[in-house]
């Protein structure tokens, strides 16, 4: 694999296909709308930074608009088919509409610190729901964002949230485990998954079957939820900042060490079973992935501003771009594919175009 990685190309991806731009601030996060006509960017400087479809190609026709006064601690795509939502430490949420209009949403007493959407994938117009954290509650408005459907409150500080794919249920991570809800409940009466230990990321299998928190303590704890057993996977040299499950669920894919390494999720596993590595930078760790809505490829960001395309089934690995601009804080994919986006701790801020050409 080593030597697949040291074969890279004259001309990057990012160069061919790309363009890319230095803000003066740490980049917090990255996010595509829902009709992946917009990327936004987010930083510790309170300003997100859009780009219309029309202008990927052209990094000074990016827009930055000042909407947090603080740092912006999340970011998502709105419920709508375009727009964004972003939470502050000055303790708002604030919707950046499609048009670049900036409302605020909730001024309350806490950090919004996450921020998650879901939208019915049929038609984005319908039936969305809108969830933010501030400390150790989680509250869920509709997808106009003036109407509170419930606040659901944890035993500490919740440290991550996602829907499950059908929008039926949301996870928070937290304190000594995980919690599940009904989002439409009248009566609410939520799952408990306990692990002893700080949980700080949570995601939930496509196909429902499992849900993963990242720990402090540099492992992954599961549970599988047909059966409430219990899942280990450790052996990473550093914490585990990110992971997301492929298009199917086969794989979960992870930061944290200096390879891509993807835990597999069917024949039994991933108990008793070892993951797989997919390429990576010697000595250098991974601190963010993205997989791709459409096809079996995981995208990788590391340390030192490195970004990889990787084929999880032919195994076959495309640099994006070299080395530079700090270490890779925020990556996505657009969820028609035709886009990936990434931003540094040191400000550098690019998209790439994946589209037929």
């Amino acid at each position: 694999m080593s030597d697949r990685m040291n074969e890279a190309a004259p001309v990057s991806l990012l160069e061919r296909r790309g363009a890319t731009r230095t803000l003066d601030a740490h980049v917090t996060g990255c996010a595509i709308s829902r009709d992946s006509q917009q990327v936004a960017f987010v930083t510790g400087e309170g300003d997100i930074i859009v780009a219309p479809r029309a202008d990927w190609g052209q990094a000074d026709a990016w827009q930055v608009t000042t909407v947090h006064d603080g740092a912006v601690l999340s970011v998502a795509a709105d419920a709508a088919p375009g727009g964004f939502l972003t939470g502050g430490d000055d303790n708002t949420l604030r919707r950046i509409a499609a048009d670049g209009t900036v409302s605020e949403l909730v001024r309350g007493r806490r950090w919004v610190e996450h921020v998650a959407t879901w939208a019915n994938p049929k038609d984005a117009t319908k039936g969305g729901v809108i969830a933010f954290v501030a400390g150790r509650q989680v509250e869920l408005r509709d997808a106009s964002g003036e109407t509170t459907l419930k606040t659901l409150d944890h035993p500490s500080t919740v440290s991550g949230i996602t829907f499950d794919a059908k929008g039926k249920r949301i996870a928070a991570s937290h304190y000594n485990g995980a919690t599940m809800w009904f989002v439409h409940a009248k009566v609410d009466t939520p799952r408990q998954l306990e692990w002893k230990g700080s949980h700080i990321g949570v995601v939930i299998h496509p196909e429902g079957e499992a849900l993963v928190t990242s720990m402090q303590e540099s492992e992954l704890h599961g549970w599988r939820l047909s059966d409430g057993h219990n899942m280990r996977m450790s052996g990473y040299p550093a914490k585990v900042a990110s992971m997301a499950f492929t298009r199917n669920g086969k794989w979960l894919v992870t930061s944290g060490a200096d390879v891509v390494v993807m835990w597999p999720f069917f024949g039994g596993g991933p108990m008793g079973k070892a993951p797989a590595e997919l390429g990576g930078v010697p000595g250098v760790i991974c601190t963010r992935v993205a997989t791709h809505p459409v096809h079996d490829i995981v995208a990788a960001g590391f340390a030192d501003g490195t970004v990889l395309l990787a084929d999880t089934t032919a195994q076959k690995i495309l640099p994006v771009c070299t080395a530079g601009g700090g270490p890779i804080s925020a990556l996505a994919f657009s969820d028609d594919g035709c886009a990936l986006a990434f931003g540094t701790e040191e400000g550098r801020i690019a998209i790439v175009d994946l589209s037929a050409r």
